[in-house]
C-alpha cells in the first residue's frame, strides 16, 4: 500500500486540545506519515491547532502597519508615506494549499480509529469551518473562485492536467457555498463558550454564515445601484439584485440564532453615566480576555512561544517598556466620528472645534474636546490627557505664547522645556519629524494595547488577542439586516449596541446611521476595508481628491497656552492639518473592488476568468 506523508507542525505542548492553555502554540516539527498522525489523537489535535494559525488574513496585529492603509491611523516610524493608491493584490487570499491540506486531514479524521464517533464529530465540524473560513477571506476580496469540496487532487506525471482545472464558481455560489456549509457544521461543533475563544463553536459558524450573508447581500444591493456595476459577464465578480432580500433574510436569523443563545452577553459597565468607566469597559469588551462574556472567536496568543509586538511597537513613549514605540497614531478622520454624547443628530459624527470668532478656540483642558463623546473613543484611541496604565499621556506639539495682540506657536524638541520651567514640546510629541519614535497625528491607537507590565518589551511580547467575532457584531448584522429588509426592528438591535456604549439611542435607522455604526463600534477590527468595499462606498470615501477630508489623513495637535496674566493662560488650543506623513489622499479605483488575479494562476489553469478591470 502506498504510505502518504503529511507535513506536520508539532504543538509544543504534546496533550489534548481541551487541556492546552497554549493552543496555538506550535513549532515547525518533521514530515510525518498518515499512520503516525491519524494513529495518534494527540498528533491529530496538534497539526489541527496548526491550522487555526494559517487563518490569519487582512488586519492583524503581526502587520501594524496594514492598519495605516485606510482611515484608521496613520504610520509614525519615519518620513512620509508616499501612497494613495491600492494594490491589485491588497488583502488578497488564494490558499488553495492550505484547502488540499485540509480536506487531506478531513479524510484521515474520518477514517482513524483512535477516535470515538463525537470526537470525530467535532474535528469535522471544525476543519470544515477552517475550510469555510478560507473559502470566505477568498470570497471577498476576488469573488466567486473554484470549489473544490472534499477532493483531493494528485498530480501524476503524463495525466490530463485539464481535470485539475477547475473553472470559478459565481460569486453567489461561493457564498452560498459558505453559507450552507456554516449552516451544516454548526450543530457538529460544541455549543458552549470556548477557553480564550480560539476554538470554533457553534456560535463562530452563526456568526460567519451571518457575516457571509450580509456582504452577499450588500454586493446584490448596492453593486447593482451603481451608474456601472463591477461584474463579469459570467457572475464570477456581482451577485444579482434578486438575490439581495434572501441573504438578508439568512443574515438576520443567523445574527438572531447568535443573539437569542444566550451564550455570550455584551460586557456592561458597572457605571453606565460615567464616561471613562464606559469608555474603559468597552475597551476591556475587546481586548481584555479575562472574564469575557463576549468574544465568540478570537485568534488567541498565549506565553511563553506565542506572543506579539503590538503593545512594544504601539505604545506611547512615554509608557514605552523598549526602544520601540509610536509607530502607529490614530488619525483624526476617525476621532471625528465618534459622536458628542450630548447630540442633536445621535449617529453622526462631529467636528472637533479648533476656531472661535475668527481667532483659536480655547479648551480648559486637554482632554475637554473628547471626552465628552462617544466613549467608545477613549477605549480605542489614546487621546491628549487620557490615561494610559493610570498615568496621563500628554500629547503637546508646543506653546501658544502672546505676540502682541495675536499669538504665536513655539515648538521644540521632545520634552523641551522653556527658560521658567514650562513644557514645550512633550516626550510623546506630537511632531513633525522624519525621525522614529515620535507620535505625528496628535493620538494613540489604544485598543489592543496590553496594560500588563513587561509585555511591551521586545524580549516578552503581548497576548492580548485578536478579535475575529464577538457579540456586538451580530446586533449589527441584525439591526443592518432589519434596515434592508424594512421589517421595523433595526433600532431595536442597534440601541443595544449604543445604550452598552453610553450614546442616545435612535429612534429611527437610516443607512448612514448603520455605517456610522460599524465604524465607531468595530475600528482596528479589520471591518472598515471590507465594508465600504460591500457598499460599494469605498471610491466615493477614498476619492483620490487631496482637498477632501475625508479622502485625506488629517492630525490635531494640542498647544498649552503659555501666556501669563492672559485670561487663557493654561489652556490649551488645537490646529488641524492635513497630516504630512500622508501626503496623498486615499484613491480607491473601481478596479480595487476585486483583486486582480495572477497570471501564472491563470497560466496553470486557463478556465480562470479575470475579474473587471484586470
Amino acid at each position: 500500500m502506498k504510505k502518504k506523508y503529511f507535513l506536520s507542525l508539532v504543538a509544543a505542548c504534546l496533550m489534548s486540545l481541551a487541556g492546552c492553555s497554549g493552543f496555538l502554540d506550535t513549532q515547525p516539527d518533521t514530515i510525518m506519515s498518515d499512520d503516525q498522525i491519524f494513529g495518534d489523537a494527540v498528533m491529530i489535535n496538534s497539526v489541527l491547532a496548526n491550522f487555526y494559525g494559517r487563518v490569519e488574513w487582512g488586519q492583524r496585529m503581526t502587520d501594524w502597519g496594514g492598519y495605516s492603509v485606510i482611515d484608521e491611523a496613520a504610520t509614525c516610524d519615519g518620513g512620509p508615506d508616499q501612497r494613495s493608491t491600492f494594490e491589485d493584490d491588497r488583502w488578497r487570499v488564494y490558499d488553495y494549499t492550505l484547502i488540499r491540506n485540509l480536506n487531506q486531514f478531513l479524510k484521515g479524521v474520518r477514517e482513524t480509529q483512535v477516535l470515538t464517533a463525537d470526537e470525530k464529530s467535532r474535528l469535522e465540524g471544525e476543519v470544515r469551518f477552517l475550510r469555510t473560513w478560507t473559502y470566505f477571506n477568498t470570497c471577498r476580496g476576488l469573488g466567486g473562485m473554484p470549489i473544490v469540496e472534499d477532493e483531493i487532487f494528485d498530480y501524476t506525471p503524463g495525466m490530463d492536467v485539464s481535470t485539475l482545472q477547475i473553472p470559478r464558481a459565481t460569486e453567489a455560489d461561493m457564498y452560498d457555498y459558505i453559507i450552507s456549509e456554516c449552516q451544516a457544521v454548526a450543530n457538529m461543533l460544541p455549543a458552549d463558550r470556548q477557553a480564550n475563544g480560539a476554538r470554533a463553536n457553534r456560535w463562530t459558524a452563526k456568526m460567519l454564515e451571518a457575516r457571509a450573508a450580509v456582504y452577499a447581500g450588500s454586493i446584490a444591493n448596492y453593486n447593482n445601484k451603481m451608474s456601472n456595476p463591477v461584474r463579469t459577464a459570467g457572475g464570477e465578480a456581482g451577485i444579482p439584485a434578486e438575490r439581495a432580500q434572501g441573504y438578508y433574510t439568512t443574515a438576520l436569523a443567523a445574527a438572531q440564532e447568535v443573539i437569542n443563545s444566550g451564550v455570550y452577553s455584551l460586557k456592561q459597565s458597572d457605571d453606565p453615566n460615567d464616561p471613562v468607566k464606559l469608555g474603559r469597559n468597552f475597551f476591556e469588551a475587546v481586548s481584555v480576555k479575562a472574564n469575557n462574556p463576549e468574544v465568540i472567536w478570537a485568534r488567541d496568543y498565549s506565553s511563553p512561544d506565542n506572543l506579539h509586538g503590538f503593545t512594544n511597537y504601539n505604545a506611547p513613549r512615554s509608557h514605552a517598556e523598549d526602544i520601540d514605540n509610536s509607530y502607529l497614531g490614530a488619525i483624526l478622520n476617525l476621532v471625528e466620528d465618534y459622536e458628542p454624547i450630548d447630540t442633536d443628530t445621535p449617529g453622526k459624527g462631529a467636528k472637533i472645534e479648533t476656531t472661535e470668532n475668527g481667532g483659536y478656540k480655547f479648551y480648559e483642558t486637554a482632554d475637554a474636546p473628547f471626552k465628552d463623546r462617544d466613549p467608545r473613543l477613549w477605549g480605542t484611541v489614546i487621546y491628549p490627557g487620557a490615561l494610559f496604565k493610570s498615568v496621563e499621556v500628554v500629547l503637546q506639539t508646543g506653546q501658544l505664547n502672546r505676540d502682541g495682540a495675536g499669538w504665536k506657536t513655539n515648538t521644540g524638541d521632545l520634552n523641551s522645556r522653556d527658560a521658567q520651567g514650562n513644557l514645550i514640546t512633550s516626550i510623546n510629541g506630537p511632531k513633525e519629524s522624519n525621525e522614529q519614535y515620535i507620535n505625528k497625528t496628535g493620538f494613540y491607537v489604544r485598543k489592543f494595547l496590553d496594560e500588563t507590565p513587561g509585555n511591551g518589551t521586545r524580549g516578552h511580547g503581548s497576548d492580548v488577542w485578536f478579535v475575529r467575532f464577538r457579540l456586538a457584531e451580530a446586533y449589527l448584522i441584525a439591526a443592518e439586516a432589519s434596515y434592508e429588509l424594512n421589517n421595523g426592528r433595526a433600532a431595536e438591535f442597534i440601541n443595544v449596541v449604543r445604550t452598552r456604549a453610553g450614546v442616545k439611542p435612535l429612534t429611527t435607522v437610516s443607512f448612514e446611521q448603520i455605517v456610522h455604526e460599524y465604524r465607531v463600534e468595530l475600528a482596528f477590527e479589520d471591518h472598515r476595508y471590507w465594508d465600504l468595499k460591500r457598499w460599494r462606498l469605498a471610491d466615493k470615501v477614498w476619492n483620490g481628491d487631496n482637498n477632501d477630508p475625508q479622502a485625506r489623513h488629517r492630525r490635531l495637535w494640542p498647544y498649552r497656552v503659555v501666556a501669563p496674566g492672559d485670561p487663557n493662560d493654561g489652556k490649551w488650543a488645537f490646529v488641524e492639518d492635513f497630516l504630512f506623513m500622508s501626503p496623498n489622499a486615499r484613491y480607491f479605483q473601481m478596479k480595487n473592488y476585486y483583486n486582480f488575479l495572477n497570471l501564472d494562476w491563470i497560466n496553470n489553469n486557463p478556465k480562470l476568468v479575470r475579474n473587471p478591470y484586470q
